[in-house]
């Protein structure tokens, strides 16, 4: 199996990389296909099914739908110009992407919210649909948007899960168990084991390059936040608060008050910071999720900024760790809050940034899989159950306490030999059996939880 660092972790928009990057990537799928087509197309259609249906408004699905069938990506996206091609398609009817001509589209009637008809492959489905002159559909495709701004058509699903048809990498583990007999045998460490596939596929020279921006973008994030005050949109009224706490951490550093607890609310200021600018829509990293986007940067930023010897030159090494194992947890279980709940968004966003945490203070292989093991453990059971659909509470806070448990899992890691007695791979497939069984109410779904105990209005 070998997933890319830069498949796992995607430059992308807010506020959610399965209900806003995934419906754009899909659209940008589906003109692909329509360009590729001998027919003539003179109108779309889309219908949005389970977690996308219930959820989509608050996590904006309609707006990306829309945005990606006029040619938006989430890489390239640009706020302003989105804002004016809605407002142009809301009075004209019509949409223009490129190489297709003028196509109708009417957001009121071809935007559809079933919440009646659930899609057999995943809990996040959607329809997308071109019309001919008649307005019958001549084209089809049923998109699933996984987690992590990963999108799958209903054919690639029903495929498999492990689709990669690149030429063999050095290191193809698909387990933790595989993992650490490769480094045993090798006498590599994990990052060094998946710096050798990522150059085996794209270069060092694009590694290193790759790795420098998605750090630029994710530390840019932090800083944006910790910069900017205000109310999130959406209705809630949350008020944003990194800016404010940020403050009095500066304010109170030197301080022979400064309690030794503060360390807490750096790391939580730092995720805060990245989830506020998520819920705004702003420009983040899936890692491995937008709902989960804050954990691994202020993870990073924590160890940059407060620990001892902490270097630059360890960046690239943290996330090569941390993309290995993540993608262990989503090519045997999953990434996805609509499929798994929340342990398996933040959960194994915290697992991946005690990994690499572990790894970049001199943990051993064992140490960095015992570190992922805690952290994920102690997410187990964990609901995804935002207040209006939105990714905001439960949410940012969440990922906060998500940074911490990082921290403390990848510290507990290093206390000892990398011994332990659940390995890695039986708790991430009790992460799976715990998603399975979970009830849809707690899977993104906002009909359960705090989404309907909190008043939200």
């Amino acid at each position: 199996m070998f997933l890319s660092v830069f498949e796992m972790f995607k430059v992308g928009i807010g506020p959610s990389s399965s209900h806003t990057m995934g419906p754009m990537v899909a659209a940008a799928r589906f003109l692909d296909q329509m360009r590729a087509s001998p027919f003539r197309f003179t109108g779309l259609r889309a219908s949005l099914h389970g977690s996308l249906a219930f959820t989509g408004v608050g996590h904006a699905t309609d707006r990306a739908t829309i945005l990606g069938l006029a040619g938006f990506t989430p890489e390239s996206y640009d706020a302003d110009r989105a804002k004016a091609v809605l407002e142009e398609i809301a009075q004209t009817h019509m949409i223009h992407p490129e190489g297709l001509g003028a196509l109708r589209f009417d957001p009121t009637t071809d935007l559809v919210f079933d919440y009646d008809t659930a899609l057999p492959g995943h809990a996040n489905a959607m329809m997308l649909m071109a019309t001919d002159a008649q307005g019958d559909v001549t084209l089809r495709e049923v998109y699933y948007s996984i987690g992590g701004g990963f999108v799958m058509t209903e054919a690639e699903l029903a495929a498999g899960k492990d689709t990669d048809e690149g030429a063999p990498v050095p290191f193809p583990f698909k387990s933790a168990a595989e993992m650490l007999e490769m480094a045993r045998v090798s006498g590599k460490n994990i990052a060094q084991m998946k710096r050798a596939n990522e150059e085996s596929r794209g270069g060092a020279e694009n590694l290193r390059a790759g790795s420098k921006r998605l750090w630029q973008v994710m530390n840019d994030c932090i800083d944006r936040g910790l910069e900017t005050d205000g109310i999130l949109p959406g209705g809630l009224n949350v008020k944003r608060r990194a800016k404010g706490i940020h403050a009095a951490l500066l304010a109170e550093r030197g301080m022979n008050r400064q309690a030794p607890h503060t360390i807490n609310d750096w790391m939580s200021v730092y995720a805060m910071a990245v989830n506020e600018e998520n819920a705004a829509g702003g420009q983040v990293v899936t890692a491995p999720t937008n709902g989960a986007a804050g954990v691994m940067p202020a993870t990073l930023r924590y160890y940059l900024d407060h620990v001892a010897g902490a270097s630059d030159n360890h960046i690239e090494d943290f996330l090569l760790t941390a993309a290995a194992i993540g993608g262990l947890v989503k090519f045997n279980a999953s990434i996805s809050g609509a499929e798994a709940g929340c342990q398996a968004e933040v959960g194994s966003a915290a697992a991946m940034s005690a990994a690499g945490l572990c790894a970049v203070m001199g943990g051993t292989p064992e140490q960095v899989e015992n570190a992922a093991e805690i952290a994920l453990e102690h997410h187990l059971g964990m609901t995804c159950d935002p207040v209006r659909g939105l990714v905001q509470v439960p949410c940012i806070e969440r990922n906060a306490l998500g940074a911490i448990k990082a921290v403390s899992a990848a510290s507990l890691a290093l206390r000892g030999d990398g011994t332990h007695l659940v390995p890695l791979d039986a708790c991430i497939e009790t992460m799976r059996q715990t998603g399975v069984d979970m009830s849809e109410k707690y899977k993104e779904t906002s009909l359960g939880g705090l989404a309907v105990n909190v008043p939200n209005c």
